[in-house]
């Protein structure tokens, strides 16, 4: 590859990086606003959430139409082939974070027209750690932070508890009461939303690990002692 062309390609991959950070910002808004009109019972916030989503769809496209691009044009190898097909799966990741934000707003318009049930804390902890895991993720994919991918990874057990301990809490609250079955519903399908993007966020963690160090940590490989995979710099 030519002076020129090697320049090139490093400025499509600055630009690649642009793109995926606006998604990022686009997503986690996203989802914030939808936590924030669940919160204040908000139709009109929850309604823009979902009439926003074709904004994330469209920049996951566009994204995915650079990648392959740059694969088919400059033949990327090593870290830079990583680095591009890490891009197409985060870009993926953003735009199911998106769905989960309209899945969480579509709960609310439900709850709206149910009896008043208030979100339990622990359900806005998850929010909270939601958002940061999402934030911190991309922030250490764009900085190539192995350590802080691995950071963001270990979060999501207290995700995942939290997930656990909500669930028993409104099923408690379903058995004392049955009038509020649908609302408790709606708010597990909140909390489940909310653990999953947690588990996307960890995704992307994962990637990033995988960028840097051209090893797979999916799966607790890393707890195994699997060796690093052969043939990569």
């Amino acid at each position: 590859m030519s002076f020129d062309a090697h320049r090139h390609f490093h400025d499509e991959l600055s630009h690649l990086k642009v793109r995926l950070l606006t998604m990022s910002g686009e997503a986690e808004a996203a989802l914030g606003l939808a936590v924030e009109a669940l919160l204040s019972r908000d139709a009109s916030r929850a309604a823009d959430v979902i009439a926003n989503d074709r904004a994330i769809d469209a920049m996951e496209i566009e994204i995915e139409e650079q990648c392959v691009n740059l694969l088919a044009l400059q033949q990327p190898m090593a870290r830079d082939l990583r680095m591009v097909t890490s891009a197409l799966k985060i870009a993926n990741d953003l735009e199911r974070v998106g769905d989960h934000a309209v899945n969480i707003a579509q709960s609310t318009q439900r709850l709206l027209q149910a009896r008043p049930i208030a979100p339990e804390p622990e359900l806005i902890e998850m929010a909270r750690l939601a958002r940061e895991m999402l934030s911190d993720a991309l922030e250490a994919f764009i900085r190539g932070d192995a350590a802080g991918g691995r950071e963001v990874c270990a979060r999501d057990d207290k995700v995942d508890a939290l997930h656990d301990s909500v669930f028993r809490i409104l099923l408690t609250h379903m058995m004392e009461d049955p009038h509020t079955i649908g609302a408790g519903m709606d708010l597990f399908l909140v909390s489940r939303n909310l653990e999953r993007v947690a588990d996307l966020a960890t995704n992307i963690g994962e990637d990033v690990v995988f960028l840097v160090e051209g090893k797979s940590i999916k799966h607790h490989a890393e707890d195994r002692g699997e060796p690093r995979a052969a043939g990569v710099s």
